[in-house]
């Protein structure tokens, strides 16, 4: 069963309210082996409304609605459906009465605007609203499966959770199970991880790869297909082992997580405290790691030595690298993150100094990074970056090659 989703209303279009319902349906109706090939948003009118459901009705054999069951004029979608299908609008019995008994409660007037919140298609299997007044509603008409549900997500939520969702499995019959698993990579490029695997996704059919880059980090999607949950993540097994072969250095974690989550567990898991000394950074380093909950466990401290007072006179770096190397430096890098860690006591001492812009510094172009790391029993290494960017994306950017570095050197 091929899907399309119509959010309705004006409010969605003017950007006062974000179209969630969407994001929520589709993720459950993929549960279930429902494809969504479209998301389409349209205002409360009536004409724009017929027209996308007339387009969905060439392409989609599933068309959802969200919104537009309300009592007020602009809430047209039960009428336009009703108009457009040839069907009478008639009123449910018990949804009237939930309205009426609303307003009893409250001991508020009812107004006859309200009735029209019970209101379904005639022949329409109900959905009851759990959560507010206008209940839900699916029909089939020309092999076509409509659903109405409301536009509020703590309604139509619970409402196709306990009913929709059922709705759809009965005309179903076999279910086809859809599974996704996220990889997580960093230091390498979208166009260079792709071209590692470009095979593999040239061939791909099922499960299928979908690569998607944001903020220097690349993720790819594996969506897996098949009548058995456990099938499909045999599939996701297989694929992920094939691309791991070839890119997994670059690696670093699954769905939601990030750099600074993954370190920190390594930290954990290991037993480890790390201070910072932050130059270029400013102290991003500290805040991101401290803004994870659990954070105490492993950090430290953090000096921030923007100036080269303070690493001389604080961190103790020798003023004679700060003359002939500079700040901006292997030999200052290195220096930082073992001085760091030898004044807060912690197992490992990090450090960043570089040129964010917007001008160079030091005769070094911007983007010119040094991340300092010492590490207890092991040698020092100092990782030197070449980095493109705004000055924000520059410094935001070598925070995360900070936690990058720490986890792989871990591990």
């Amino acid at each position: 069963m091929n899907a399309e989703i119509i959010a309705v209303g004006s409010e969605l279009l003017l950007g006062q309210i974000v179209n969630s319902n969407a994001q929520f349906l589709s993720k459950k109706l993929a549960e279930i082996g429902v494809n969504v090939y479209y998301h389409t948003v349209v205002g409360d009118n009536p004409n724009r409304l017929t027209q996308a459901i007339k387009v969905a009705q060439q392409r989609s054999e599933l068309i959802i609605f969200t919104g537009g069951l309300g009592p007020t004029k602009d809430d047209l979608t039960k009428e336009t459906i009703a108009n457009l299908l040839d069907k009478r609008l008639v009123s449910d019995d018990y949804a009237l009465q939930g309205i009426e008994q609303y307003f009893k409660q409250v001991d508020r007037v009812m107004t006859e605007n309200n009735k029209k919140q019970a209101l379904i298609l005639e022949g329409s299997t109900v959905l009851q609203n759990d959560y507010g007044m206008a209940p839900g509603m699916g029909i089939q008409v020309d092999d076509i499966t409509y659903m109405l549900l409301p536009g509020p997500p703590k309604e139509m939520n619970p409402m196709f959770i306990s009913y929709g969702q059922d709705y759809l499995l009965k005309q179903l019959g076999e279910i086809e199970h859809i599974d996704s698993r996220v990889l997580r990579f960093f230091g390498i490029g979208e166009s260079s991880l792709e071209t590692e695997i470009v095979d593999l996704i040239d061939q791909q059919t099922n499960p299928t790869i979908a690569p998607l880059a944001s903020d220097g980090e690349v993720t790819l999607r594996l969506t897996a297909k098949h009548k058995s949950l456990e099938h499909t993540k045999v599939l996701l097994d297989q694929l992920e082992e094939k691309i791991t072969d070839r890119v997994g250095e670059f690696l670093y974690g699954y769905e939601d997580s990030s750099l600074v989550e993954e370190a920190m567990k390594i930290m954990i898991e290991k037993k480890l405290t790390i201070a910072s000394a932050e130059s270029l950074t400013g102290g991003q380093f500290s805040q991101e790691l401290t803004n994870i909950a659990g954070a105490s466990k492993v950090f430290s401290g953090s000096i921030v030595c923007y100036s080269n007072e303070v690493k001389e006179k604080v961190l103790q770096v020798n003023k004679k690298i700060l003359e002939t190397d500079g700040a901006v430096s292997e030999a200052c890098a290195k220096s930082l993150a073992e001085n760091v860690k030898s004044i807060v006591g912690s197992d490992i001492g990090i450090s960043f100094t570089g040129v964010a812009g917007p001008d160079e510094s030091e005769g070094k172009s911007v983007g010119t990074v040094y991340i300092g790391l010492a590490i207890k029993d092991l040698p020092t290494k100092v990782f030197s970056l070449k980095l493109a960017g705004t000055r924000s994306g520059i410094r935001s950017r070598s925070v995360k090659y900070g936690f990058y570095y720490i986890q792989r050197e871990l591990n």
